[in-house]
């Protein structure tokens, strides 16, 4: 999907599909097209993915007709601008915990290029735009998505007004940070995680917002928020699905030809969580 094509599905509410992608080999765009996904996610905050390389990412999945997501270091309005200026088909802020953060990034998304008194004058209500003026920063909003990350407590203390900022498009529940922040540090499966994970769902459904996760712990939660209402679905990244795929093979390898089989660590270091 181009840009337009994914604002469009996900505000009638049709679910897409992408997935984190970390590599940024030349090869890779179209091997990615040919899997079918709708969308991809390129995460500058875990990432050491610098501007240049961003840029280069951008152009070439948006060329095929993949719409880059791009999720900046820090929830700031600037670094939303840079990923926009580099070919950002939308922009996810890292834990935003009010509604003056979520503000900021409509101003990055919604309003550019307007800056300074008259973008806060424009966000605050306070300043009506003139129409030519409305008319071009409406152009240059057209299918740039701007997108939240859920991922603390204080979020979701703020689910019910960071849900009425206008204009926003999607929520993006970040599911590692959340888990710690309930105190419950990677227990996806446990009561408070789940009930947590779908009040976000239920909320942001309810005011046609779409809302997904960025999981990489198995497929089969993922169908299941699906199934309850989540149609933003970023599965995995292509180094999680590439690790697991080569150690699911080697196992099988030595299982079959008699070789020692060492258990691998089961939880992931902090540093490998994107």
């Amino acid at each position: 999907m181009n840009a337009l094509e994914l604002q469009a599905a996900m505000r009638a509410g049709r679910r897409v599909f992408g997935t984190c992608i970390v590599s940024t080999s030349p090869k890779w765009p179209a091997m990615i097209a040919s899997t079918g996904l709708d969308f991809v996610f390129l995460d500058t905050e875990h990432m050491p993915i610098d501007r240049a390389q961003l840029s280069w990412m951008c152009a070439a999945y948006g060329a095929m007709n993949l719409a880059p997501v791009v999720r900046v270091p820090a929830p700031d309005p600037y670094m939303a601008c840079m990923a926009l200026d580099g070919g950002a088909a939308g922009v996810v802020f890292p834990y935003v915990e009010s509604v003056e953060q979520g503000l900021a990034l409509r101003g990055a998304v919604k309003f550019r290029p307007l800056k300074g008194r008259r973008l806060r004058g424009a966000l605050d209500g306070v300043e009506t735009l003139e129409p030519e003026l409305a008319e071009y920063v409406a152009g240059w909003a057209e299918g740039r998505l701007m997108i939240i990350n859920i991922e603390s407590v204080p979020a979701l203390e703020a689910l019910d007004e960071i849900l009425e900022i206008p204009d926003l498009d999607a929520l993006l529940i970040g599911p590692h940070d959340l888990s710690l922040n309930l105190g419950l540090p990677e227990d996806y499966a446990h009561p408070k995680f789940k009930k947590a994970v779908s009040t976000i769902i239920r909320k942001a459904r309810a005011k046609a917002v779409a809302v997904g996760l960025h999981y990489s712990f198995g497929i089969e939660p993922e169908i299941e928020w699906a199934k309850e209402g989540a149609n933003f679905i970023v599965h995995s990244s292509d180094f999680f699905l590439t690790r697991n795929t080569l150690a699911a093979d080697l196992r099988r390898f030595k299982e079959e030809l008699g070789e020692k089989v060492e258990e691998t660590p089961g939880k992931t270091a902090p540093d490998e969580v994107i």
